[in-house]
């Protein structure tokens, strides 16, 4: 826009028009999918016309012959039945209920007729019952009513949501782990068999599930990509390109919704890119990642996986990767090259091998490709079965143990199935693709504080890092128990308003037992939020102002301890000072000291009167 005018009229109004019309858009297609599972219906309804008609046809002919054969009354005098009382015989008849004959027993005419009509009104009960039961069993008719029932359990949330599309192993994880939260979600997912599963889950609420294409974007829309309790959107399909479809619709439709997509390759994620700013994940590149601070802070790492695990994951073994030496990397696919990359970052020699036996060319500087034989694992340090097939990397994992048993060994696992037979192999660090996109997408969706501490985690050393899982471990186990976040407010801590305003209000203080103070809460606080600044891992000493946000980890009995703490003020007035007043009304009352007696004045005394 080279006018200054239009520029300045786009600047002030274009942007609330477009989110008008992308707003516009995502109704329409709510709209437009909406009627089409209702027309669907109806479409296949529509098959049951023919049975309908006959059976109506039978009765209608039935209650018309019964009105014009006469009958005759107790005294033998013609008497003709009418139609009210013609259908009701019918109607019980046709039921195979069978009353009686009413109001007057039947002729031999009557009789007749009413056995024809009997003969009549099973067959066509029976054409059509077979045609309700064929409908049934129809793909068409199901499908459809699976949408109806979707649509409806959607439509009817009333609390926040996460819309995933594709639910394999990783959706599954994922959706495991927003339900410890209690977290809704809603399902996408073209397998029928994994939406069936979602009705057998052992799940605190009810996870509406539908069987259908998610990049259609008339099947986003019904799944609630428009609903306003919908808070993110996940795409974890095992195909890219349905992936990249859902981060199209969702950027177009719904531009303010995060957006979190798997992807693989880097043209799939800069294609993801360029419809808004949606969260990519990469398994290879974070294990490669991960294996870099792994190689440089162990403990950092051995942090970081434990948080993204989630509650109730063992604390993970501080797994020491060799620096010095050269590494064996088979298999020069996408996870062969992103390794071979940070690996050579780190300035660590690497040797790729093609288990097929193809030599191939050296793709970075300093590497030689070559067959497992021809490599000498036996003077290697790390070893990497990076395949992308579980029987090769188990057979190469084998192998390389055999030439040097004290390599460090990692591997990928592909197939859940398999988990068994790796973890038998007992290798130093195991990659799964799913488990990784799954965690780190938890990590994402559970809290923003979470994610903020992990991002900001691997600058702050590995002595700090070390210094933080025994503390945690020391408070609260070695099993990670919740995390749950806490924010200053008047509304979420009406207690502690006049105490935080006077300047005093130490984190060591709030984190007091309000059984008995001298204990401190099985609770440690892993960073606040004030305003865009982050203190990770504060020491006792941190003043707290009004507004913080705490993100903590430790026992849930710690959580409701620390809630009562933060509403009643009774609780916490113990908690910061030891000083134990009454918490109701009545106890108060009876509580408060008494007044002193008022000094009574001397008078001089009153003459007598004789």
């Amino acid at each position: 826009m080279g006018n200054p005018l239009l520029t300045f009229w786009h600047d002030a109004f274009g942007r609330e028009d477009d989110e008008r019309r992308a707003r516009r858009v995502a109704l329409r297609a709510a709209a437009a999918s909406a009627a089409q599972a209702s027309e669907t219906v109806f479409l296949v309804m529509r098959r049951m016309r023919a049975p309908l008609i006959v059976l109506i046809g039978i009765f209608a002919v039935s209650v018309l012959g019964l009105t014009l054969i006469p009958g005759e009354d107790p005294e033998g005098r013609p008497w003709q039945m009418g139609f009210f009382d013609a259908f009701y015989v019918m109607s019980y008849t046709a039921t195979t209920i069978g009353f009686g004959e009413i109001p007057y027993p039947f002729t031999y005419n009557q009789r007749m007729w009413v056995t024809i009509s009997i003969y009549l009104t099973v067959i066509g009960w029976a054409y059509a019952i077979g045609s309700l039961l064929a409908l049934l069993q129809d793909r068409a008719f199901r499908s459809a009513l699976a949408l109806q029932h979707f649509t409806r359990k959607v439509a009817r949330l009333r609390e926040p949501f996460v819309l995933v599309a594709g639910y394999g192993r990783a959706g599954e994880l994922l959706g495991a782990g927003l339900d410890a939260l209690g977290r809704r979600f809603v399902v996408l997912d073209l397998d029928d068999e994994r939406i069936d599963a979602l009705e057998v889950g052992s799940f605190h609420a009810d996870v509406p599930g539908l069987a259908a294409d998610a990049r259609d974007p008339g099947h986003l829309a019904v799944a609630g990509l428009n609903h306003p309790c919908c808070e993110a959107v996940v795409a974890l399909a095992a195909d890219e390109e349905a992936n990249l479809a859902v981060v199209m619709a969702a950027g177009l439709l719904r531009p303010d919704l995060p957006v979190i997509a798997r992807a693989t390759s880097r043209g799939m994620v800069e294609r993801m890119r360029a419809f808004g700013s949606p969260s990519v994940v990469d398994p290879f590149d974070r294990f490669g990642d991960h294996l870099r601070l792994a190689l440089r802070a162990p403990a950092s790492y051995q942090l970081l996986t434990w948080l993204e695990s989630g509650p109730g994951a063992d604390l993970p073994s501080r797994a020491t990767p060799p620096r010095d030496g050269r590494w064996v990397v088979c298999g020069y696919g996408r996870l062969g090259r992103e390794l071979t990359a940070d690996l050579g970052a780190e300035g660590i020699p690497v040797t790729i091998v093609e288990p097929s036996g193809d030599a191939g060319v050296q793709p970075v500087d300093g590497a030689v490709a070559g067959a497992p034989a021809e490599v000498g694992a036996e003077d290697a340090v790390g070893f990497v079965a990076g395949t992308d097939n579980d029987t090769t990397n188990l057979s190469l994992v084998a192998a390389a143990r055999r030439a040097n048993p004290s390599l460090f060994v990692a591997a990928r696992q592909n197939r859940p199935e398999n988990a068994p037979l790796f973890a038998a192999m007992e290798v130093d660090a195991l990659l799964v693709p799913t488990e990784v996109i799954a965690h780190e997408v938890y990590a994402q969706l559970s809290t923003p504080l979470l994610w903020r501490f992990l991002r900001e985690l691997p600058g702050r050393g590995d002595a700090w890092a070390a210094a933080l899982v025994d503390r945690l471990t020391g408070l609260c186990g070695r099993q990670l128990q919740a995390l749950w976040k806490v924010r200053l407010t008047a509304v979420e801590a009406p207690a502690l308003t006049g105490w935080l305003a006077s300047g005093a209000a130490r984190l060591g203080d709030l984190l007091r037992n309000p059984e008995d103070r001298a204990e401190p809460l099985h609770a440690v606080v892993l960073v606040v939020l004030r305003g865009d600044e982050a203190l990770l891992a504060p020491d006792d000493d941190l003043v707290l102002r009004p507004g913080d946000e705490l993100l903590l980890a430790g026992w849930s009995a710690a959580r409701r301890a620390l809630d009562t703490t933060l509403v009643v003020d009774a609780v916490r007035e113990y908690v910061v000072t030891g000083r134990r007043v009454p918490s109701s009304w009545i106890w108060r009352r009876l509580s408060r000291p008494a007044a002193a007696p008022e000094e009574t004045v001397p008078t001089a005394p009153t003459p007598s009167r004789r």
